[in-house]
């Protein structure tokens, strides 16, 4: 990794971050927690809150449900082209987004890159042992305590009304009316389905909980998806939801994470909000340009 860093450095560098940042970003595409974690070996504090911003464009392993089913179920001839393109696109939006901040906020250069290439070793057993404790270990600490409480909270919203009462169909819940009072604003993205606003909250809780709430509410099991997406969206819409799902703020866990990181919730909130506006103004343009062009 040491080395991989070194040779990332002068391509990183015109973006305004240094070598070490790839690190963290290479971790995104695996799980946000660690990779927000590990920016703490970032010398710089600037480079280290610019890679945290950046770390959410980096698709992680959880949305890879979301691109499978949709993929198979629209784009069943080129899903592993629909899935490649949400990757690249996920870097793209990334390099842009650190162009801008490169300018305005985070204006000034990364520090130069310092870093010890240590020679190829065979690492002992005891020592692969001891390090994957301590980082499972901690990870656990740190995210399973919020995916544990923000999923108790959406069974609690899918499971009862307004007034408190058990419900038999999760149409009738708070969960429920929730995503009703937010479908118009994903109407002008193509998919004002209320259905697919409640899928969408539930993904802050963990982005693979947005198949498994769509299944429930269309009441079939995953295997049988395909016919029930057919009725709520099209390819377009479809690639739309896709869009948004890779953009939109990442999983609690993420979101918790990034506030210890960055010690302010005034700043955690800002890059969640920035999250959710740059993901609706992606998604817009992308449906609407598509819209006059099909």
């Amino acid at each position: 990794m040491a080395r991989v860093a070194f040779f990332m450095d002068k391509l990183l560098r015109k973006i305004g971050l240094s070598g070490k940042s790839f690190v963290p970003m290479l971790l995104g595409f695996g799980c946000s927690v660690p990779a927000v974690m590990s920016t703490r070996t970032l010398n710089s504090d600037r480079d280290r809150k610019l890679t945290i911003l950046l770390v959410p464009y980096m698709s992680c392993s959880a949305k890879i449900p979301i691109y499978g089913v949709f993929a198979a179920a629209f784009f069943t001839e080129h899903r592993a082209l629909v899935m490649i393109s949400l990757y690249i696109i996920g870097m793209l939006l990334g390099i842009i987004f650190a162009l801008i901040m490169k300018r305005t906020a985070f204006r000034g250069k990364p520090v130069p890159f310092v870093m010890e290439l240590p020679n190829y070793r065979m690492p002992s057993p005891r020592s692969v042992l001891l390090l994957m404790w301590e980082k499972a270990k901690d990870f656990i600490e740190r995210a399973f305590t919020i995916i544990f409480l923000a999923t108790i909270v959406i069974w609690f919203l899918q499971k009862f009304d307004i007034r408190l009462n058990e419900v038999s169909d999760s149409a009738d819940s708070m969960l429920a009316h929730l995503g009703k009072w937010l479908a118009p604003l994903f109407a002008p993205l193509g998919f004002g389905d209320w259905r697919a606003a409640t899928a969408l909250i539930t993904g802050f809780s963990a982005k693979e909980a947005v198949v498994s709430t769509l299944s429930v509410l269309l009441d079939l099991d995953v295997s049988q998806m395909q016919s029930g997406l057919a009725a709520m969206f099209t390819p377009l819409t479809a690639f739309s939801f896709l869009l948004f799902t890779l953009l939109y703020t990442p999983c609690m866990a993420a979101v918790a994470t990034i506030k210890r990181e960055l010690n302010s919730g005034i700043k955690t909130l800002i890059v969640v909000i920035m999250q959710c506006m740059i993901a609706w103004l992606v998604a817009f343009v992308f449906y609407q340009l598509g819209s006059l062009l099909l």
